[in-house]
């Protein structure tokens, strides 16, 4: 029975008519079985078995993959084959059967989202020509990966604004050589006069908080060590008893005493601001030893030296301070938003930056130019192309970004706006060249468009809050469930992609739910859309 068949089947195909009537036998598979577009390409494999007898050792047949479309079709160069009595060059197919795997490729145009794939097939023996039944072979095409969003993550450059100053005041007491007692004309100074007028300003200042007061004891690091820091343990009780005359009528709290012993950063503070000739010599001591008494014997042997330090220097470091550590509250928020509309020349650079940050973007590109015009603020110019960027201006954004110093953030932004031109190759060169928290997840943008979806659902995995991009890379990735935890907004584009997770998840219900959630741009899509296939919409 087997044998019969084989001859009805080798009968059957002697001739081109007869290889049209038995195309059926021939089995045609695609991978994928729905065509997807990446990065703007449809790729395909097929594999062609023809079965035993069938193809006819003199004939020649041409196989023209067609992606049909609405509106139109796109065909590529038909694929060739040849029985084993033909004498060219295309692929053989013997009589007896055999696979052929064949590549097909289609560049995508608008319209192929709702396609099919079909082969038409023409056999030749001799002269004479037959058309073979045209055979479908998949569905087409997946254009899930345009759903990307190229707006891109761009920040701005962040202020300095202290909404609380530190700052603090102080004066001080000299003690002479070996000495820890308070002389009155030190208490009667101008260094303690000034300490006492700032006490008075800040209680004064409804801005200025008195948050606490320290006296702080040194001794000049001449002489031994251990000496030295007894003395300076002596100056700090003298100091603190000096206290109460020091402040006497100005309010201030009581202070935390504290002995420093010998003033090494004092001493090498003091050596930097002077114009002693061998200071650099002096300096490099200091960074060279770290022993007290290893630097005082390397400075003392600079003999000429040291009479200029005995004279200028050291006396200095001999000394208590009296500080007030303050609080200064800088403008509120509220106070910033009246001073731009009344008073904007007031605000430093740093005030200007965070009030800009507190406006509309609109509002913004005018405080910017503020802030470049008053203090050529680098930050500024960037935040103003930032501003024009998120206005939508990105002719402007350009222009404004033209000006500005090239750092990471600024190659982040040139990529962004590459990006929305639709220049890829340019928007991954900056994004590359920025290495940016913010260009990272532009990248992702990037592998996206490019069909890299494993590095892209990588790279947008730690976008705060809900981030369209994120939900659509790990579709793209087949991470369905990662998707179905990401989409949590509640927009219309996240709701779409809501919509395909529960198709590939197979609850019909909840894709028409999430569906009657988006609008009517995102419906129609749906109506073509190769994800929905089978589904009652």
């Amino acid at each position: 029975m087997a044998a019969a068949l084989i001859g009805l089947a080798a009968v059957s195909c002697s001739s081109a008519e007869k290889m049209a009537e038995l195309a059926d036998n021939v089995k045609v598979t695609c991978n994928p079985e729905v065509l997807e577009v990446v990065a703007g390409n449809i790729d395909a494999t097929l594999t062609v078995t023809y079965p035993d007898g069938y193809f006819n050792p003199k004939a020649i047949l041409e196989v023209t993959p067609v992606l049909v479309y609405e509106g139109g079709e796109a065909a590529m160069a038909p694929f060739k084959y040849q029985g084993e009595k033909v004498k060219d060059n295309y692929k053989v197919v013997s009589s007896d059967g055999g696979t052929v795997t064949e590549k097909v490729h289609f560049t995508y145009v608008p319209g192929m989202e709702k396609a099919y794939l079909e082969l038409r097939g023409v056999a030749s023996i001799k002269n004479k020509s037959v058309n073979l039944p045209v055979k479908k072979v998949a569905d087409g095409c997946n254009t899930t990966y345009m759903l990307v969003k190229r707006t891109g993550f761009v920040s701005y450059k962040a202020d300095s604004y202290q909404e609380v100053i530190p700052q603090t005041a102080e004066g001080q007491i000299l003690y002479t050589i070996n000495s820890s007692d308070v002389r009155g004309s030190q208490i009667k100074g101008a260094s303690v006069k000034d300490f006492q007028k700032a006490l008075d300003e800040i209680k004064a200042n409804e801005r200025k908080t008195l948050k606490g007061t320290e006296v702080v004891a040194y001794a000049s690091p001449d002489g031994p060590e251990a000496s030295n820091n007894k003395l300076s343990d002596r100056r700090a009780a003298s100091a603190q008893k000096a206290w109460g005359k020091v402040v006497k009528g100005h309010e201030a709290s009581d202070p935390e005493v504290k002995s420093v012993g010998e003033d090494w950063e004092g001493f090498k503070s003091l050596v930097s601001e002077s114009n002693i000739a061998d200071k650099d010599l002096i300096l490099r001591v200091l960074s060279m030893y770290s022993d007290p008494a290893v630097r005082e014997s390397e400075i003392k042997n600079m003999s000429e030296v040291y009479k200029e330090l005995k004279g200028g220097i050291l006396p200095e470091l001999r000394r208590a301070r009296f500080i007030a550590n303050v609080e200064y509250q800088n403008y509120t928020k509220d106070e910033l938003m009246k001073l731009i509309e009344e008073n904007i020349d007031v605000l430093d650079e740093e005030a200007l930056l965070r009030a800009a940050s507190l406006v509309s973007t609109d509002k913004k590109v005018d405080i910017y130019k503020k802030a470049i015009s008053k203090y050529d603020s680098d930050r500024a110019k960037f935040n103003l192309a930032v501003a024009y960027f998120n206005l939508g201006k990105d002719a402007d954004a350009a222009s404004a970004a033209a000006k500005c110093a090239k750092d990471a953030d600024l190659e982040n932004l040139l990529g962004v706006l590459a990006l929305r031109k639709d220049d890829i190759k340019t928007a991954a060169k900056h994004f590359a060249a920025s290495g940016n928290e913010d260009s990272v997840k532009n990248m992702g943008v990037v592998d996206i468009l490019n069909g890299n979806y494993a590095k892209a659902a990588s790279e947008l995995a730690n976008v705060s809050g809900c981030c369209h991009n994120t939900v659509l890379a790990y579709i793209l990735n087949g991470q369905i469930d990662k998707a179905a935890a990401s989409a949590k907004c509640g927009d219309a584009p996240v709701q779409y992609l809501r919509a395909i997770i529960a198709a590939r998840q197979g609850k019909t219900a909840d894709v028409k739910k999430y569906l009657a959630k988006t609008n009517d741009k995102f419906k129609a899509r749906a109506a073509k859309d190769v994800e929905f296939a089978g589904i009652d919409l």
